[in-house]
């Protein structure tokens, strides 16, 4: 089943640059589409689509975590970003393929 979500991120496009960087540019497995943009006040807000759930809990244990704990020099903000989970009720687009809920 399609799994996405949105999150707040409290940081800078920078910071976001250096994470991105420590994750590399081999794609994580079963990100479906992530949308990364900049609110007026500077915050970056996220869509992420994945293929599953569990695909999104094994990109974060495997790549992202330990990106952004390399990233933000081994100190990992002490919180998550504030995510909304939405419930999709279907998903079609050149990125997504055939992926459905």
């Amino acid at each position: 089943m399609v799994h996405a979500y949105t999150q707040d991120v409290p940081i800078d496009p920078a910071t976001y640059e250096r994470i991105t960087a420590e994750i590399g540019p081999e794609p994580l497995d079963g990100l479906l589409l992530h949308l990364c943009v900049q609110r007026p006040d500077g915050s970056l807000y996220y869509v992420d689509v994945w293929e599953s759930e569990g695909a999104c809990t094994a990109a974060f244990d495997e790549r992202i975590h330990p990106a952004v704990d390399r990233a933000f020099g081994g100190r990992r903000p002490a919180s998550e970003p504030t995510t909304t989970r939405m419930h999709v009720i279907d998903a079609a687009g050149s990125l997504l393929g055939a992926a459905t809920a």
